[in-house]
């Protein structure tokens, strides 16, 4: 009798002290300069690959080599969210700066936010999507090949 009644109390203990975890995924609009000048993210791209966003004015394009969509994905526990959307920003810049030297672009033009697949258009605007442990970036662009500039 006393192990079933202590089965028992540890049945109903356990069901008032369980909670339900919930998947987090919170969108952020955040801006690319900010992004940009954060110094301390380990992977960076190198510049050899020019980035415009939406419609941002570029050089003449000498070829169009094809479109691109980036989705590298970065830790985010133990990080502010606007730390992890920053590096998660680069990370996926690293991704288009090595597809477009590959296929011998030297810059991606109109680039936009990918999430879901839906289009988030701006040249100053970015948007990530945090959740418990991973923020993610998703981008999607034209490689092409500029002209001088």
């Amino acid at each position: 009798m006393k192990i079933l009644g202590a089965s028992l109390t540890v049945l109903i203990l356990s069901g008032f002290l369980a909670r339900p975890t919930y998947a987090r995924n919170v969108k952020l609009i955040l801006p690319i300069a900010a992004a940009m000048e954060a110094n301390d993210i380990p992977d960076k791209p190198t510049g050899a690959v020019k980035f415009f966003f939406a419609t941002q004015a570029t050089p003449k394009i000498v070829a169009n080599l094809g479109r691109y969509v980036a989705t590298p994905k970065t830790g985010a526990s133990g990080k502010s969210d606007e730390r992890a959307c920053h590096e998660a920003l680069q990370w996926t810049l690293v991704a288009l700066e090595k597809r477009a030297q590959q296929a011998g672009a030297n810059a991606v033009v109109n680039i936009v936010s990918f999430y879901g697949k839906n289009e988030f258009s701006s040249a100053t605007e970015f948007e990530c999507h945090v959740g418990n442990v991973i923020a993610s970036v998703f981008l999607k662009g034209d490689l092409v090949k500029i002209g001088d500039q």
